[in-house]
């Protein structure tokens, strides 16, 4: 008989003794004990430097992948595994011990160092777009940039200290790569394993697969066509005297890239959001798009205006038209995940409620209120590595205040709702870590469009006061939200290593600087390089970066704000979108076997489909989903091994890759020069 355990919390599950831990937890505490070294020193500058640096390679990546997909990765495994190859030669030179604890302080910078992303790829862009930054350029705006940097790095990692105790000590939650980076950091330091040796092979997998993925991508500036872009389709629609291919390919963007990002990303993707995200595009750019084109219902593929060369009956473009369906499959897709598990999400709010409680007590030197439970909690950390009350409360205060005093003086939302959103954000807070503990993905894009849909109608006559509270009460929850399950994920990770909480908080704090002075130059050298992103989408007029997510922002803002019109039809297909994305979710939870649950249709990726207007990407990502078959199939081992390593290294060897390419374009350095594959030679 299969034997089934629960996930326990301090609050439903009765322990015996408080201070009893079972023969096999008493065994593999002695075992962490006795195998791995005595570290005086666990927050070292070494360590928060090494994962700093690290995190920005990763960030870079994000700022690119984010403008492609809307997607970023983490750096927790990059940070680990890089970590450890860079800290271990450091320690020949700098002496001292280095161990698991330390690689935690160094993984710990890194995923802080690379998460600053989120607001660069979705609110911010937006809010240039539709003029509500003024007539300034990003360059002229770099003093609010910089503020909000700080709001956004510092506001959720101070709130979700306290929720440790909650999601990683009473419900003990997965947090699936949290786990994975911790059992990766100990294996590394198990004396007399392989993985120690592994990992010398894994650092040079990754370096190789980084180098490949950045040379090829630099390379593609001065080869575009046969290094980066190949309209296949256009010259066999050429050849046969078929204009409808010549279309697919240069109008509808069906075309073969050298995206190495997404080759990797397919790697890890599972195929059920693979293979969803490639339906829902061709679904959307690929039959019903060019066929509504094609009868002079829809203008074109791109923009949320109609063109001069707009046809007279037309009611929007594919873009304009898909889009609101696309955000409708996501965003009840996300909340039906959320729903079916209500009862931790019931659970979550009465612990918020419990633990606001104590917190004032404590605050008033009152006793805490006990809740009626003989279960203990079995925090075994040391007083002394734990961070105090009085270091995040004050952090707290202070960044709240912050976040008030920007949001009025330098994009003047109003107090209330700045005040409001802080509130709002801390219960988000609970729902993206629950569902991040849970399945390991943090639905921010449904947070964001949830505070968008509460701060649609704030009292005010200036339509641009109205959106600009909208964009950024939405850009402050997705931001704590993001900022707070990584802090969390964190302190997982260092529960399961025996890492000083404390620690974490520094290396969170370091990590969080270098990402302020990484993630608004590298804004400012994308939208240098690239003005197209920061310009509302034009048919006939090429970006390289399709900004599903800044298209999905504008629209929502402006419809929320009555500044946006949804066709009939497309309004009928979003209410059946929310509805069919509820039943999928239902039907999978309550009759799809565990063992056809990967496989089941994924309707968030597919609603993806729907926004993200590049072709291109997911088939990028199909591509490296099918490598990545073959792999498994044929090297099963190593693909165990190495996969992550690989997929690690093309991700980010792009994203540099994209960097250097935006610099040569700001320094006006030629590129194009080999046109092979570029169709009439304007394609690429």
């Amino acid at each position: 008989m299969a034997t089934h355990v629960n996930e326990k919390s301090e609050y439903d599950l009765p322990q015996e003794k408080s201070d009893s831990f079972s023969v096999d937890e008493k065994i593999s505490l002695q075992e962490d004990q006795d195998e791995f070294v005595d570290e005086p020193k666990q927050f070292t500058v070494r360590a928060v430097l090494v994962g700093s640096v690290l995190g920005l390679v990763v960030a870079a990546s994000n700022m690119y992948t984010g403008l492609k997909a809307g997607w970023t990765f983490g750096a927790a495994l990059w940070g680990s595994i890089f970590g450890f190859l860079l800290l271990k030669a450091l320690t020949k030179i700098t002496g001292g011990v280095f161990g698991p604890k330390e690689n935690t302080v160094c993984q710990t910078a890194a995923t802080a160092a690379g998460g600053l992303s989120a607001g660069f790829i979705t609110a911010i862009p937006a809010m240039y777009r539709m003029g509500l930054m003024g007539d300034k350029k990003p360059s002229e705006d770099v003093v609010a940039l910089l503020l909000w940097s700080i709001c956004s790095a510092f506001f959720g990692m101070f709130f979700a200290v306290p929720l440790r105790q909650h999601f990683v000590i009473n419900q003990d939650l997965v947090f699936p790569t949290p786990r994975a980076a911790a059992e990766t950091i100990k294996s590394l330091h198990r004396a007399g394993s392989n993985a120690a040796k592994d990992a010398k092979q894994s650092g040079m997998v990754m370096g190789g697969a980084f180098g490949i993925s950045m040379l090829w991508g630099t390379l593609a500036h001065f080869i575009p066509g046969l290094l980066g872009d190949i309209h296949v389709l256009w010259y066999i629609g050429k050849a046969a005297g078929s204009r409808a291919m010549m279309n697919a390919d240069a109008v509808w963007g069906w075309y073969f890239s050298w995206d190495f990002a997404f080759f990797g990303a397919g790697l890890m993707t599972p195929a059920s959001t693979v293979f969803s995200f490639m339906a829902g595009t061709i679904t959307a750019f690929g039959i019903a798009g060019p066929l509504m084109t094609d009868s002079g219902y829809l203008w074109g593929k791109l923009s949320f205006v109609p063109t001069s060369a707009a046809k007279p009956n037309s009611v929007a473009s594919a873009q304009s038209w898909f889009i609101w369906p696309g955000i409708a499959f996501m965003v009840f897709t996300a909340f039906s995940e959320l729903g079916a598990n209500w009862r931790t999400i019931y659970f979550s709010f009465q612990v918020v409620v419990h633990e606001g409680r104590n917190l004032v007590r404590k605050l008033l030197k009152k006793t805490p209120v006990t809740h009626e439970t003989t279960r203990v909690t079995k925090d075994t950390t040391p007083e002394h590595e734990l961070i105090p009350t009085s270091w995040w409360v004050s952090g707290l205060v202070i960044s709240t205040l912050f976040t008030i005093l920007v949001m009025y003086f330098n994009f003047e939302v109003p107090v209330y709702a700045s005040i409001g959103v802080v509130i709002l954000s801390f219960f988000l807070a609970f729902v993206g870590l629950q569902s991040t503990g849970e399945t390991d993905i943090n639905p921010t894009g449904a947070i964001g469009k949830v505070t968008q849909l509460v701060f649609s109608r704030i009292p005010n006559d200036n339509i641009h006061i109205v959106q600009k509270t909208n964009l950024m009460c939405a850009n402050i929850a997705a931001a704590a939200c993001s900022q707070a399950v990584d802090m969390v994920s964190d302190l997982k990770t260092a529960q399961l290593t025996k890492a000083s909480p404390r620690a974490m908080l520094g290396a969170q704090m370091v990590g969080s600087v270098f990402a302020i002075a990484i993630a608004i130059p590298l804004f400012l050298l994308y939208a240098g390089a690239y003005p197209c992103i920061l310009q509302a989408p034009v048919e006939g007029v090429k970006c390289q970066f399709p900004t599903p997510a800044v298209n999905a922002w504008e629209a929502t803002c402006r419809l929320l704000t009555g500044g946006g019109t949804i066709p009939k039809e497309s309004m009928i297909l979003t209410i059946v979108a929310g509805v069919v994305a509820i039943l999928n979710v239902f039907i999978r939870v309550k009759f799809v076997p565990e063992a056809w649950r990967p496989y089941w249709p994924n309707f968030n990726a597919f609603g993806l489909g729907f926004v993200n207007t590049g072709p291109n990407v997911p088939c990028c990502m199909l591509i490296g989903w099918v490598a990545g078959q073959l792999w498994l199939k044929f090297g099963k081992v190593s693909h165990g091994r190495l996969m992550y390593s690989v997929s690690a290294g093309l991700i980010s060897g792009i994203g540099i890759a994209g960097v250097i390419k935006a610099a040569l374009t700001v320094g006006n350095v030629a590129g194009g020069n080999v046109t092979v594959g570029c169709g009439d030679g304007t394609l690429c």
